[in-house]
């Protein structure tokens, strides 16, 4: 994503506000700019800006997510406690309960900094529960680094490195478990380039080779799809292509062995409708004009992604023998598909959408960081059991399983029962016998076989095990093991 050349300014962001949010205060929102302005007046940015351009650029990115202008408000001030004279006190006084409990939430937050695995975690303990408690905060911290990121060019490499690093490894995930695919999209590709410098030029160059001539035909395939649709009587609120990120785009090939050729969606046609009903009718139409590629129907819908992804999946070959995906979903699901939790704040004429009661990751986050987190030293543990990407699998019976991508039938027999994970002797993937190091997908349906003469876990399961809840349990049963052997052998006092 190229950097912002354009300067906002505080009318640009009044102007944006009143577009989707008529009924806004546009003038707290301009005192919150004046107030911020005067307590960072001295200060400059390692760009030579004047601080001001900092807020002022995070306040637009949320705006132009079209979010609660509360939350638009508390971006201009967000950093006047940390960085100013100016008290949380004073802040309340000018503007609320409301804007400054955001703020607090941030200040509390702090600038996360890397000095040393222990007080990194405890870092990002604070950062969980700051999400439980309000997940706003978090919003906010997501535009304040991707601002950052589009002008780190101004800080030392070795400063770049480090913050683009914990932007990929940490904060995007963050975002993706919460189903915020614009924001997570924009800090890997912005991270991306500082990371892995020579992979980024390698795949922007692949990528802009595969995607050339699409410019022709995609528009055909897209005249045709609608030409269709009218026939059909099925409305289309909007329809247009997309490409896929670079970042995506590099992981997904490592995933394929560097084949760009097995990489379908590079470009998709995303088509938003009214109903849910019409999503369906919409694919029939789509697998009506083109033939669809096997094992390519993806069904987001009946069974939504981990982090509340709801879509229709479908790729096709079109006339020309080109592969095309088609993405169809409401206009609601894009909403929550692009900016997942924060699309609960988005702002209409009757006010803004409050949260849902229960975002169950969110909510988790506070038990899961006293029980859990305070036991994890290992930083890699971490990334694989609350910020890795997810899959979802089913028991036999049905019931949903979300495990973290990669995770093998060892991890899903301990996320079912310790019991279940130290009898295991073998897996059915699909009714299919497979070893249990087999790395489990989307979708899959789990059964284990069990002996219940078993012993114990095996100590090779350490070596493909993804999951701490399934190593600390192999790791206990061991211990126990050995300790029993030991009370056995050796002589009693």
């Amino acid at each position: 994503m190229p950097d912002v050349e354009i300067k906002e300014t505080i009318d640009s962001l009044l102007k944006l506000v009143s577009l989707y949010a008529p009924k806004t205060d546009l003038e707290l929102v301009r005192l919150a700019y004046d107030f911020a302005f005067d307590a960072h007046k001295d200060q400059i940015r390692k760009t030579g800006e004047p601080y001001i351009e900092h807020p002022l650029a995070v306040a637009h990115i949320l705006a132009e997510m079209r979010i609660d202008p509360v939350i638009v408000t508390a971006a201009l001030l967000h950093d006047v406690p940390e960085d100013t004279e100016v008290t949380l006190e004073e802040i309340e006084k000018n503007f609320g309960s409301e804007i400054a409990g955001l703020i607090a939430g941030i200040t509390k937050l702090g600038k996360l900094k890397y000095r040393g695995v222990e007080r990194y975690i405890e870092n990002l303990r604070k950062m969980f529960v700051a999400m439980a408690e309000d997940v706003r905060v978090i919003i906010i911290k997501f535009a304040d680094r991707i601002h950052n990121l589009q002008t780190l060019d101004a800080l030392p490499p070795q400063k770049q490195y480090r913050i683009a690093l914990e932007s990929l490894e940490i904060y995007a995930p963050i975002a993706n478990r919460l189903g915020m695919d614009e924001m997570k999209s924009q800090l890997e590709d912005l991270s991306f380039r500082y990371v892995y410098p020579k992979e980024y030029q390698r795949i922007k160059n692949l990528r802009d080779e595969k995607i050339k001539g699409m410019e022709c035909y995609l528009p055909e395939i897209i005249n045709k799809a609608t030409n269709e649709f009218k026939k059909a009587g099925i409305t289309i609120n909007e329809i247009y292509g997309r490409n896929k990120c670079l970042y995506s785009f590099y992981r997904k090939l490592t995933r394929k062995n560097n084949d760009a050729n097995s990489v379908y969606d590079l470009v998709a046609v995303r088509i938003i409708v009214p109903t849910v009903a019409d999503c369906y009718a919409t694919l029939g139409i789509l697998h009506n004009i083109w033939k669809p590629v096997k094992g390519r129907i993806k069904d987001y819908i009946s069974q939504p992604k981990p982090n509340g992804y709801r879509s229709l999946h479908t790729t096709v070959f079109s006339e020309t023998g080109k592969i095309v995906e088609f993405q169809i979903r409401t206009e609601k699901f894009n909403d929550e598909a692009q900016f997942g939790v924060a699309a609960y704040w988005h702002y209409d004429q009757e006010g803004a959408h409050m949260p849902r009661k229960e975002v169950r990751w969110i909510t988790e986050l506070a038990e899961l960081q006293k029980d859990i987190l305070h036991k994890l030293s290992d930083l890699e543990e971490i990334k694989v059991d609350f910020l890795q990407s997810r899959i979802f699998v089913f028991t036999p019976k049905g019931d949903v399983i979300d495990l973290p991508e990669g995770a093998v039938p060892v991890d899903f027999a301990y996320h079912i029962h310790t019991d279940i994970g130290n009898k295991c002797t073998g897996a059915k993937i699909n009714e299919k016998m497979v070893s249990l190091d087999t790395e489990l997908k989307n979708g899959d349906v789990i059964e284990i076989i069990m002996d219940k003469n078993r012993k114990g876990p095996s100590q090779d399961w350490l070596k493909f095990t993804k999951t701490h809840t399934a190593r600390s349990r192999i790791k206990a049963a061991q211990k126990k093991s050995l300790t029993g052997w030991l009370r056995a052998v050796l002589p009693k006092k």
